[in-house]
């Protein structure tokens, strides 16, 4: 496998960063996970002005152009013969010393990694996943905006230990306030009377690709779609619930905390949400 290092192409055994590099010693950095379908990169432009407002958010500033981050990307792909792909685009702080000031790394480190991902098995996507509520909440906005896709992912991490404790594969985390906010890795919709509902970015939701997507394909197959407010009884009483992620896609969730959600099994707007994805996503981004 070849990983881009900094402008150069590398061996994976050769793709090392350095034990001061600031996004091991302290999460100092941000990312995109991206999707490579049938040679389509999927939004890659939505991907790197997220990429480029995250960078921003923590005062980074990136070393490469916006033409020059579709290029690595892309060619990250070639190099590796991938027309389907899961990609990891990151950039941190870069080398410094133990103390945690960003001005003291004076070049930010920047790699690129293209292979393979598959976070829940096929017949979790035909038969629904059954999740659970973790106690851990989500970090709040005033102190750490969830909109940055920083590499601070300790406190999704503390909610995907706790499911995995609860015998689940993935949870809900709530808000200080106990707002749905998200789960550990993706993003929540219920469907209520016909109509989609998801957390907004406010509650604590990070503003998926995957997630923005959503608001598209509803307008195209004419379902009603907005944001709202959502505890876990909204979920519970829900007609259909459904996760979705750069990673998982879209995939239905059939019980929360116990609970069956619907008839328990995967509701007609999400089968048809998922078939118009698996539509969108050959055709909607940048040919590599």
């Amino acid at each position: 496998m070849k990983i881009y290092l900094d402008g150069k192409f590398v061996d994976e055994a050769d793709a090392k960063v350095s034990v001061f590099d600031h996004g091991l010693l302290y999460g100092d950095g941000v990312f995109e996970g991206i999707r490579l379908y049938g040679g389509n990169v999927f939004r890659l432009e939505e991907h790197l002005e997220r990429f480029e407002y995250s960078a921003k958010a923590i005062l980074l500033t990136l070393p490469l152009s916006r033409a020059e981050l579709s290029e690595a990307v892309c060619e990250t792909c070639r190099q590796n013969n991938l027309t389907d792909a899961y990609i990891r685009l990151v950039v941190t702080r870069g080398v410094g010393d133990l103390g945690l000031a960003p001005w003291l790394c004076p070049k930010p480190t920047v790699f690129c990694i293209a292979s393979k991902i598959s976070l829940y098995p096929k017949e979790h996507y035909d038969n629904g996943l059954a999740i659970v509520t973790v106690p851990t909440r989500r970090i709040g906005p005033a102190a750490l905006p969830p909109t940055i896709k920083s590499l601070n992912y300790l406190n999704n991490i503390l909610g995907k230990i706790e499911a995995k404790q609860f015998g689940a594969l993935e949870a809900i985390m709530l808000n200080e306030q106990g707002y749905v906010a998200e789960c550990t890795a993706d993003n929540v919709f219920i469907v209520h009377k016909g109509t989609i509902i998801t957390p907004g970015a406010s509650q604590g939701a990070l503003k998926g690709i995957t997630r923005g997507s959503m608001f598209d394909i509803a307008k195209d197959i004419g379902v009603p779609i907005r944001e709202s407010d959502m505890t876990r009884y909204d979920v519970w009483c829900a007609d259909e619930c459904f996760l979705t992620g750069t990673g998982a896609e879209v995939i239905p969730v059939v019980k929360l905390d116990g609970r069956e959600i619907g008839t328990g099994k995967p509701g007609p707007i999400t089968q048809r949400v998922l078939a118009s994805f698996r539509k969108l996503v050959l055709v909607d981004g940048t040919r590599i």
